[in-house]
C-alpha cells in the first residue's frame, strides 16, 4: 500500500476513532496516521503503532445508497479468516456507528495486467473455492445479487437507464451523453441475444437459483483488488459488496473489470474449475458462458458512474484525484469496454 499524504494532527475525530478501534483490538495506540492512495469509494489510512502498521477504513455512506459496505466486508473477511484463509486482511475491530473497520496491514503492490500468469488465475480460483467450502455461512445477498437470468437483465437495465440523467456539472459530460445512445442500442442487441440463447439452452429467464446453486462471492472480484508481495503471495482486498450471489456474476465480473484485465482466453478454464469445485449443473455453466457480453455492458455503466450525481459525491469522499482528468480517463475506458461486446453470437 502506498502512502499519499500525512493526516493533520488536528483531525481529532479521526484520531479518536483510531484510538478506540486499536484499543478494542488490543493493539498498541497509533503513533501516526497516513492517508493511503487508491481508495475509490472509501477513506483508507495506515496506522503506525509500536506493534506494527494497521489499516483503518472508513466506508462511504449516503442516503441515496443503502448498501452496508462495512457489514458486507466485515462478514466476508471474518468468515474467510475463521476458515484459516490467510489471503485476506485480518479483521481486528469495527465501529458500526462510525462505519469504520480496523484490519491488518498488507504489504505489497498492485499487479499490472502484463504481469498476470496462469498461476495468478489459479490462486484467484483457489480463493473462491476455499471460501465456498461447506458448510457455508448464511451471509446476506451481495450487492446487486442476481438469482435468475431475469435478475441479471433487470440489474443491467437499471444501470443503463440511470445514464439518462447525467450530472450537468461533471467535466466532459456532453461527450458522455453522446455515448449513451450507442450503449443503449448495444444493450438492446445483447439482451435480445440472451433471450434467444436461453431458449436454445433450455433456460427459463425467471427460474430462481436455490441456495445450493448460489455461492459466496467476493464481488467486484479481480486483480484490481489484490496486492502481491515480494515472495509472490497474493492477498485479495475490498469486499464491501460481498455476499451470496450467482456464480455466473462472479465469473463475469472477474473477466469484465477493466483495471487489470484478465485474458478472455481463460474464461472457459475459469468456468470449468468453478463448475467442478462448486458442483455447478449444466444450467449454471450455461449462465456463466451466456452473460459475458451483458457484463461488458454493465461495466461500461460502472465506468460511467462518475458522471452521475451519486458517483461524484462518492469520489469526493474518497478524494480520488483531479476530477476533470479522471472523467476524461473514465470516458476513454468506457468506450474501450463497450467495443469489446461481440457483434454476433460467437461463443
Amino acid at each position: 500500500m502506498n502512502a499519499s499524504e500525512a493526516v493533520p494532527e488536528t483531525d481529532a475525530t479521526l484520531i479518536a476513532l483510531a484510538q478506540r478501534l486499536t484499543a478494542a483490538a488490543n493493539k498498541a495506540a497509533p503513533r501516526a496516521l497516513t492517508r493511503l492512495a487508491g481508495g475509490r469509494n472509501n477513506q483508507v489510512y495506515r496506522l503506525d503503532t509500536d506493534g506494527g502498521p494497521l489499516v483503518l477504513k472508513r466506508y462511504f455512506t449516503d442516503a441515496r445508497d443503502s448498501r452496508d459496505r462495512l457489514g458486507a466486508e466485515w462478514s466476508f473477511v471474518s468468515h474467510a479468516w475463521s476458515r484459516g484463509i490467510r489471503v485476506v486482511p485480518e479483521p481486528l475491530a469495527c465501529d458500526r456507528a462510525e462505519q469504520a473497520g480496523l484490519y491488518g496491514f498488507v504489504e505489497g503492490r498492485k499487479l499490472a495486467a502484463s504481469e498476470l500468469t496462469p498461476d495468478h488465475i489459479e490462486a484467484a480460483i483457489d480463493f473462491v473455492l476455499a471460501v465456498n467450502e461447506r458448510p457455508r455461512p448464511a451471509l446476506a445477498a451481495g450487492s446487486e445479487a442476481c438469482f435468475s437470468l431475469a435478475d441479471h437483465i433487470s440489474t443491467i437495465e437499471r444501470r443503463v437507464a440511470r445514464l439518462a440523467k447525467l450530472d450537468d456539472d461533471v467535466p466532459h459530460v456532453s461527450e458522455a451523453r453522446k455515448l449513451v445512445p450507442h450503449l443503449q442500442l448495444t444493450w438492446d442487441a445483447v439482451k435480445a441475444r440472451i433471450g434467444e440463447r436461453a431458449i436454445v439452452e433450455g433456460l427459463k429467464m425467471d427460474q430462481a437459483l436455490s441456495i445450493e446453486q448460489s455461492c459466496l462471492s467476493p464481488s467486484d472480484f479481480g486483480f484490481h483488488n489484490a496486492l502481491i508481495d515480494d515472495a509472490g503471495k497474493l492477498t485479495f482486498l475490498d469486499f464491501e459488496y460481498a455476499g451470496r450471489d450467482d456464480p455466473a456474476k462472479l465469473v463475469s465480473d472477474f473477466f469484465c473489470q477493466p483495471e487489470v484485465p484478465v485474458p478472455l482466453s481463460l474464461h472457459g478454464h475459469f468456468i470449468d474449475r468453478l463448475a467442478q469445485g462448486l458442483g455447478l449443473d449444466a444450467a449454471g455453466v450455461a449462465r456463466c458462458r451466456l452473460l459475458l457480453d451483458a457484463y461488458q455492458i454493465k461495466w461500461t455503466c460502472i465506468i460511467l458512474n462518475d458522471f452521475l450525481p451519486l458517483g461524484a459525491a462518492r469520489r469526493a469522499f474518497a478524494d480520488a484525484g483531479a476530477w476533470a482528468e479522471r472523467c476524461a480517463a473514465q470516458l476513454a475506458k468506457a468506450k474501450a469496454k463497450l467495443a469489446l461486446v461481440r457483434a454476433d453470437d460467437t461463443p
